[in-house]
């Protein structure tokens, strides 16, 4: 891809200062584990984005999770720790595979329509460790890839690296007055993480450990007998002879015992599987000099398929306090994941983009099953790895009330697959493939801070910082078919260098793709925020930031945020003793927010590709290197101006009876503007489409929080804590004034949400031709979209009376992204015991159960051979009531079970108990002297997670549908897991 470079003109002193302070290290303005001690005996390191949240926005703005709770639960991933903790955040998991890259993060609702899989990467929150803002995975990769699945490469979360025990605090930026100074990287939100550290007088060697093992799910498996008992009332009531001739020949032999035989796979796909954690830190120095050490091996399964993901984590930090006014601190964080994927063919076949024959399904037989896996882990290769580092050098000076912070820091992470499958898995062709792929990002920031107290009573705090961010991303990928040999599983050139045809491929049909991106972004902000009295403070942010991925006409883009406190409880209810808090606070921000492909930036362009209808990026023509428009991408033009975020935000803090009760109300009203949408445009200019500025989207809602110590004495303790988040988004505008559009499948409509499902209304079935209503004017038959409806077809509501079923009568229906979700946990302590459990849940959500529709549209599935017919071994199980299902002709050429229809619309809505963990803490405990408590602490608990789950859902786990709330059945169910494990602190 083109890049374009960031015009630094305007800025160049304050980037030539930056790169002068780097030679001595640099904190990053907004964010940061400032290693500054609170004072100058603690050279503890601290997240100086969580002092800024705390002295200048309250806790407006902001969740933290309680890190503590979680700790002793067995969550894989970032996404997982987050889900139901923080009021606001919606977590969707696609599968319950451990550590995939199907998660994905939203916070305060769906900014934008989820077209394709790229789409949810815009949509994501920025992800801080430690001060450094996370680089991820770029959906720049979807370009050479023939089906919308996985993306090519690892597809593992990199965000699973992030090892929960290592963690002191998770903090959530969820509107612009908190992320205000961080800019358009937390335009969609931000998670700050901070990991633990040293601090003055702390030496302790801690450990924590656990073992256990997720459940295997209970189906009910299936052979041929009830496959043809499901298919045969259609055949016997709308077959024709030739239809009968075609039965297919597995259903036809009953004497075929691989499909009528025994349905014995179920033990070899779903099992019980090992998971356990071992890590441990040294912690030690002196409060001129410090240093903490931790590493850690943790395993985690899935219950199906042979999915496990495991990971390796060492972390090294050091504070030193050289002069009185001066701390250095810098830090190193290194990741290693091994994940072993699914075995499934849907995955498989979109990693070679090569489709075999379909016609006949795995055998449910046990011997059948047991050989295809056996080649799987005799045969074939399948390596995921994964490694990431990052790290800080910091200085940190503090004379007086000026503080100046610089910090240099950086973030690299790699993945690499090696893949090969053996001729006799796919009908006697073999294929290979390897990737490697790295992202890279390097930070220089720059901030001063200084209080000034103008009297007792008032106090105005002013903050000015610089950074500089350079990203790239790059890949490596190459697959072939027809090697050799089996027994050749790598790509192998011709050995002589000296030969022409050294670097042509000597066993392989192979094909190359590169891609490489790079991304700059300078920004420059101030803050000040005036205080009076502790009663009432304001504060005022103003940041420009220029990015390399927008166009030169709009390379710049200013952000303001204004915010107010007002403390109610101290102006008017001083003496009032049933408050003993309450806060009222009000914010306005517009952030803007950054492209992640630098497509945008280069205008109209020429590709290094010649692609055609199933082959997006084939790289030549006649042997010949080639440029081509990117028509299949769309047009991209000029004049394109930043995206931005304008959000209004009221909240009110209140705290009862000396805080026992604590609530936090927010009501907020997000509006994402001027975001780009691929738009129709002439079929004579070659384009799919134009992109073009425009489409605004608002969210609006409201989070309620709640914490109370419920009972509080010498031996029994009860605290509980609820959260619940109302959502709502609508379609403001679409580019160009247009009032609605067809996008693929989906339809946006101004004024309606984007999250609908657009669907037929059904209204039974027609039992006979005559039944078919008839146009009096025309005498037109009543058909879809041509086609004559006839006798056995379902009969969908003509809503706009012109006889012709299409676009214009399906009606919104039902929302993928719930109205309410929330989160209600309870912890209890009886002496030397304590319980927790906390229940998730999400309501107001549909989901479109295509897995039951793919089933009763199996003549049509079968007759098309591509990816979208594939069953996998778990076609073989009895999962769903085909009794509650209308009984169509299923050779209908209006395709009558297709899924866009509102019998597979049905109430996905969950409620779930996600973890309950006793614990016994034997620090109380002193078997030698019971009157003496032992000051190490040592407890040991006891976990499980996901145990029930309730919900009018009739498909299979509704907490793992996909983005757009589609059950296509393929996602693994989120597993039950039980544990045991040990906790000590030295």
């Amino acid at each position: 891809m083109r890049n374009t470079r960031i015009n630094k003109h305007r800025h160049c002193q304050w980037i030539l200062v930056s790169f002068l302070l780097a030679g001595l290290g640099f904190p990053l303005s907004g964010y940061g584990q400032d290693a500054r001690p609170d004072s100058a005996k603690d050279t503890a390191a601290r997240d100086s984005g969580s002092v800024k949240l705390q002295r200048f926005v309250s806790s407006k703005n902001m969740d933290s999770l309680p890190v503590k709770l979680l700790s002793h639960v067995p969550l894989s991933t970032l996404q997982q720790v987050l889900k139901g903790n923080a009021a606001g955040v919606y977590v969707q998991e696609t599968t319950g595979e451990p550590g995939t890259s199907e998660q994905s993060m939203l916070i305060r609702g769906l900014p934008m329509p989820l077209l394709s899989r790229k789409d949810i990467y815009q949509a994501q929150p920025a992800v801080y460790l430690n001060g450094i803002p996370l680089i991820q995975d770029n959906p720049f990769m979807f370009d050479v890839q023939r089906f919308d699945y996985l993306p090519i490469g690892t597809a593992t979360s990199l965000l699973s690296a992030i090892d929960l025990d290592n963690i002191e605090t998770i903090n959530i930026i969820k509107g612009g007055a908190a992320a205000g100074v961080y800019g358009p990287r937390a335009a969609n939100g931000a998670i700050f993480i901070t990991t633990k550290n040293a601090r003055e007088g702390l030496s302790q060697i801690t450990f924590n450990s656990y073992y256990g093992m997720t459940q295997k799910d209970q189906v009910i498996p299936a052979n041929a007998k009830n496959e043809s008992d499901f298919r045969m009332p259609f055949y016997q009531k709308f077959a024709s002879p030739a239809d009968f001739d075609a039965y297919p020949g597995y259903l036809r032999d009953v004497t075929n015992e691989n499909y009528y035989g025994p349905s014995n796979w179920t033990d070899l796909y779903f099992k019980n599987s090992p998971v356990h954690t071992l890590n441990g830190s040294i912690t030690g120095g002196t409060s001129r000099s410090n240093f903490r050490f931790f590493g850690g091996n943790s395993t985690n399964a899935g219950n199906a398929d042979g999915t496990k993901l495991d990971k390796y984590t060492a972390s090294f930090f050091i504070n030193m306090l050289p002069l009185k006014w001066l701390t250095v601190s810098s830090m190193i964080n290194a990741n290693r994941m091994e994940r072993d994927r699914n075995r499934s063919f849907r995955d498989r076949f979109s990693e070679m983009q090569y489709v075999p024959d379909l016609f006949s399904p795995i055998s449910p037989n046990k011997l059948i099953y047991g050989n295809l896996l056996k080649d799987y882990e005799t045969s074939s290769i399948d390596r995921n790895k994964n490694n990431s580092i990052q790290g800080y050098f910091s200085l940190t000076g503090k004379l007086n009330n000026l503080d100046i912070i610089s910090r240099i820091g950086f973030d690299y992470n790699e993945g690499l697959r090696d893949v090969f499958f053996p001729s006799t898995m796919l009908d006697g062709n073999n294929y290979v493939s390897n990737y490697f792929g790295y992202n890279q990002r390097f930070i220089v920031e720059n901030t001063v801070k200084y209080i000034y107290d103008i009297n007792s009573a008032q106090k105005l705090n002013l903050e000015a910082g610089h950074s500089f961010q350079a990203d790239v991303n790059k890949y490596n990928y190459a697959y072939g078919y027809k090697g050799s040999s089996d027994y050749i599983r790598i790509n192998v050139v011709n050995g002589d260098p000296k030969n022409d045809q050294y670097l042509l491929p000597k066993d392989f049909i192979v094909y190359r793709f590169t891609d490489r991106q790079k991304a700059n972004l300078s920004s420059l902000y101030a803050r000040a925020t005036y205080e009076y009295n502790k009663d009432f403070s304001i504060t005022a942010v103003a940041r420009t930031d220029g990015s390399s991925n927008m166009q030169p006409s709009a390379k710049w883009f200013f952000s303001p945020v204004i915010s107010a406190d007002y403390n109610l409880k101290s102006v008017w209810l001083k003496n009032n003793t049933v408050f003993s808090k309450l806060m009222l606070s009000a914010s306005w921000s517009r952030i803007g927010n950054l492209l992640l492909t630098d497509r945008f930036a280069a205008g109209p362009q020429y590709n290094v590709d010649l692609g055609w209808s199933g082959s997006p990026a084939f790289y030549s023509y006649g042997g010949f290197g080639t440029l081509s428009r990117p028509y299949n991408q769309g047009w991209v033009g000029y004049d394109i101006p930043w995206s931005y975020v304008q959000e209004s935000n009221l909240g009110i803090d209140a705290g009862f009876f000396d805080n026992r009760l604590q609530t936090r109300l927010e009501l907020y009203a997000k509006n994402n503007k001027r975001m780009l949408l691929p738009m129709p445009i002439n079929a004579e200019s070659g384009y799919t489409s134009a992109y073009q500025s425009g489409m605004d989207v608002n969210n609006s809602g409201a989070e309620l929080i709640l914490q109370a110590e419920v009972l509080k004495g010498r031996q029994f303790n009860w605290s509980s804590s609820f959260n619940a988040s109302y959502n709502r988004n609508k379609l403001n505008a679409l580019p160009g004034g247009v009032s609605e559009i067809l996008i693929g499948t989906q339809k946006l409509v101004v004024g309606q949400a984007i999250d609908k499902f657009w669907v037929l209304k059904t209204d039974g079935v027609f039992n006979s031709d005559v039944d078919v209503p008839v146009n009096p004017q025309t005498f037109q038959v009543l058909n879809y979209k041509g086609v004559p409806f006839r006798g056995g077809d379902p009969r969908w509501k003509d809503l706009n009376g012109d006889y012709t079923i299409n676009e214009a009568d399906k009606v919104a229906l039902g929302n993928y992204m719930p109205k309410v979700s929330g989160n209600f946990s309870n912890q209890f302590t009886y002496g030397n015991f304590g319980l927790n459990f906390n229940v998730y849940f999400a309501l107001g959500r549909n989901i479109m159960n295509q897995a039951v529709a793919n089933r009763f549209d199996f003549i049509n599935r079968k007759g098309q051979n591509d990816i979208s017919s594939v069953d996998e071994i778990t076609f073989w199980q009895t999962n769903f009531d085909a009794s509650k299902y209308p009984v169509y002709n299923p050779w209908s050429a209006v395709q009558s079970y297709r899924s866009d229809q509102d019998i597979f619309i049905e109430n996905g809505s969950y409620l779930k108990l996600r973890s309950a963990s006793l614990s016994y803490d034997l620090s109380k405990v002193n078997f030698f002297n019971p009157r003496k408590r032992l000051q190490n602490r040592f407890v040991v608990y006891m976990t499980a997670t996901n145990l029930f789950t309730i919900t009018p859902y009739s498909g299979g786990d509704p907490e793992v549908a996909s983005y757009t709330g589609v059950d296509t059945g393929y996602g693994l169910s989120m597993p039950k897991t039980y544990i045991l494990g040990i906790k000590v602190d030295l």
